[in-house]
């Protein structure tokens, strides 16, 4: 009995999942203000973000100081992070523009090349990563969305797959350091 259950509820879940599909960037892009992560994150840029698991608990919370650095062919990120638990990380990453609005990225964790695809005022950036967890780790892939805001401001919302399973998400907002009477923090390479 339970066996004949089993196999049309799974069917079912499986042409759930079949039927989910990420956003397309022209579909929840706008035309302005037009995001160009050369020109974004060239200098100094600071984040808040955090990590929310799947059940909506909020798990980590962080920030993030970065050091950009664009040489007309070649962005270069020095991303450091710092955790609520005091916990620091960091993450360099090379970022090249292919053509008008794609883009192509690598970093130590990253496997392979990640990939971003903009239009207007927004930028979709996927890639694998062996992320640190306990004395592990997982590979996950992560679909993110960074959206420009009016105002300057830059929303990232990142959703975390393994398996093709949503394991979480992580938000964070950015704002260009020349934009602020003062830094907000400093963190020390780890």
């Amino acid at each position: 009995m339970l066996k004949i259950l089993t196999v049309p509820i799974l069917a079912a879940a499986l042409l759930l999942l079949g039927g989910c599909n990420t956003m397309k960037v022209e579909e929840i892009s706008q035309p302005s203000p037009e995001l160009k992560i050369e020109q974004f994150f060239d200098g100094k840029v600071y984040a808040w973000g955090l990590f929310e698991d799947r059940f909506g608990q909020i798990r980590r919370q962080f920030i993030v100081e970065i050091d950009g650095n664009w040489d007309g062919e070649t962005l270069t990120l020095n991303e450091n992070f710092l955790y609520a638990d005091g916990e620091k990380d960091q993450r360099i990453w090379t970022i090249k523009k292919e053509r008008h609005g794609i883009y192509s990225g690598s970093a130590a964790d990253i496997v392979g090349h990640a990939s971003g695809d903009s239009n207007g005022n927004t930028l979709n950036w996927f890639y694998a990563l062996d992320l640190k967890v306990g004395d592990g780790t997982w590979r996950v892939n992560f679909d993110d969305y960074m959206i420009l805001q009016p105002g300057g401001v830059l929303m990232n919302r990142a959703y975390v797959k393994k398996w093709g399973f949503t394991i979480g998400s992580v938000t964070l907002s950015f704002i260009r350091g020349d934009q602020l009477t003062k830094p907000p923090f400093e963190i020390a390479a780890p």
